[in-house]
């Protein structure tokens, strides 16, 4: 599958970079992806060989970040539920991540339907990462 998704970034004219990430069997980052031309990594989660996982990390503005730091455990799982329910809304999985010293949102869409994984998928699904990147960017300013 790696060989194929480079392949089909090189042929989208998009850069990127091989990623080490001992979770998965490779790992790629789009550096310039989507309408948003954000960073996307494409990844094959080693525990799901066949998977294709595409996705994209909001860094929290630092004020966001000071407040959530400040958070009880309390505040911190209905802060993580509300980001939750607002990604299922359009259709995305997420996880709230500390990474380089920032809390980050991760907004991932999964390709599980292996007969349909193909160039023009992917590319489909790097847009919709992008466009859901942004979407949850929004809605973290408009509610945090």
């Amino acid at each position: 599958m790696r060989d194929n998704v480079e392949r089909w970034v090189i042929h989208e004219g998009l850069s990127f970079d091989e990623v080490k990430n001992p979770e998965n069997n490779f790992q790629i980052l789009v550096k310039h992806a989507g309408q948003s031309g954000i960073p996307v990594d494409v990844f094959e989660p080693k525990g799901q060989p066949g998977i294709l996982v595409i996705g994209a990390k909001v860094v929290m503005k630092n004020s966001q970040i000071a407040r959530y730091l400040g958070f009880t455990a309390e505040e911190k799982e209905k802060f993580e539920e509300k980001v939750n329910d607002y990604c299922n809304s359009i259709q995305v999985i997420n996880k709230i991540i500390t990474e380089d010293g920032k809390q980050k949102v991760g907004v991932y869409v999964v390709m599980d339907d292996k007969e349909n994984i193909n160039q023009q998928t992917m590319l489909e699904a790097v847009e919709s990462v992008s466009e859901k990147y942004d979407r949850t960017a929004r809605f973290l300013l408009k509610t945090f």
